[in-house]
């Protein structure tokens, strides 16, 4: 049994699909910073895996290769559902 004096911590891990958000909303911003339409670029990046169609600003490259791109499109089309077919 641990000892009740001492200090316990609570690991809080996201869900995946919140990560997929969040990391969207970053590479978005980031895209949109740059001048580029984030939402072509996006889609660039989600039909062929290219990873030059995502800008490096911002790590946001990198960022995207971290999740698959099924993810992405899955967390994707299920918010559109959510939010017009409910």
């Amino acid at each position: 049994m641990s000892d009740i004096t001492e200090t316990q911590y609570f690991k809080f891990q996201k869900e995946p699909e919140q990560i997929v958000r969040e990391l969207i909303d970053d590479i978005y911003q980031a895209l949109k910073e740059k001048g580029y339409n984030p939402v072509s670029q996006i889609v660039g990046y989600i039909m062929s895996g290219d990873p030059t169609y995502i800008t490096s600003y911002k790590n946001a490259r990198t960022n995207i290769m971290k999740v698959e791109r099924d993810e992405i499109l899955e967390v994707l089309l299920k918010d559109y559902i959510e939010v017009h077919f409910k």
